[in-house]
């Protein structure tokens, strides 16, 4: 009797387009397991900058597999284990090895903490659906989302080499960090997910131009930038937080009240 055995097909043969995105999903992983060894050599500017990457490519993947239309179930679970790796693990590591490791075994407990509560946040973004009479949820993500909680646990550390402020002791600055951070993941606090923007076609020029300036200011002002950029982001938490709850006031529908009839 022959034994039928299921091929494990990272592409399938149906759908080709998919071997661009989960590229892109595999250069992701590479960078961020490079962030690991750039820190270890303390080379701590090239971990960031690899984790920064990391970040842009996890948020083309997704796109392009849509645009070209070839989104796969391996692709997803792909870039969930990526983004454990990538935006869990490595800025974890970072942090350990930058300041953390100051602490003793507290520092080691931070990094599990955030790294578990990353992965809980990618298990239930992978099981969330969204009903089709609430589309507009589709704008928002439940808790901050692992690439801007890599970016906001990564923040002391951009700080630094921001040479703006200088700390005496970033221990305790990463640790309040570190532990807020892994609060807003798991928590049901609604954030901007950026998946849909509608821009009119006459100000897709300004779009474009605040583009310019803003990789214009990466290349030459990088950590400054992307400092700013990371209380900007903080900062839309609460204004997020309250559109939600404006536009969910908006589609709620009261339910229908049961109407008590005699029976006779």
């Amino acid at each position: 009797m022959i034994e039928n055995k299921k091929e494990f097909k990272l592409i399938s043969k149906k759908n080709p387009k998919s071997l661009l995105p989960n590229a892109l999903t595999i250069f992701g992983v590479c960078l961020g397991l490079s962030s690991i060894k750039f820190a270890l050599d303390t080379n701590y500017a090239m971990a960031v900058i690899a984790i920064g990457f990391a970040a842009i490519l996890d948020t083309l993947d997704g796109r392009v597999a849509r645009l070209i239309k070839g989104t796969s179930k391996v692709g997803k679970e792909l870039d969930s284990l990526t983004d454990v790796i990538s935006f869990g693990v490595a800025p974890g590591f970072i942090m350990y090895f930058w300041t953390l490791n100051e602490t003793g075994k507290i520092g080691w407990m931070l990094v599990l903490i955030y790294t578990v509560c990353c992965a809980l946040r990618l298990a239930r973004f992978n099981l969330t659906n969204i009903d089709e009479n609430e589309s507009w949820k589709i704008n928002f993500f439940e808790g901050v989302p692992s690439p801007a909680a890599a970016g906001l646990v990564l923040l002391p550390l951009i700080l630094s080499l921001s040479g703006l402020i200088q700390f005496e002791n970033y221990a305790v600055l990463s640790t309040v960090m570190i532990l807020t951070t892994s609060i807003l993941m798991v928590s049901k606090i609604p954030t901007y997910s950026l998946k849909r923007i509608l821009i009119p076609r006459h100000l897709a020029i300004f779009l474009l131009l605040g583009i310019g300036i803003y990789v214009s200011l990466l290349i030459f002002y990088t950590f400054k930038t992307l400092f700013f950029s990371g209380l900007i982001y903080i900062m839309l938490i609460p204004i997020s937080y309250l559109h939600y709850r404006t536009e969910n006031k908006k589609s709620y529908i009261p339910p229908i009240e049961e109407i008590d009839e005699d029976v006779l």
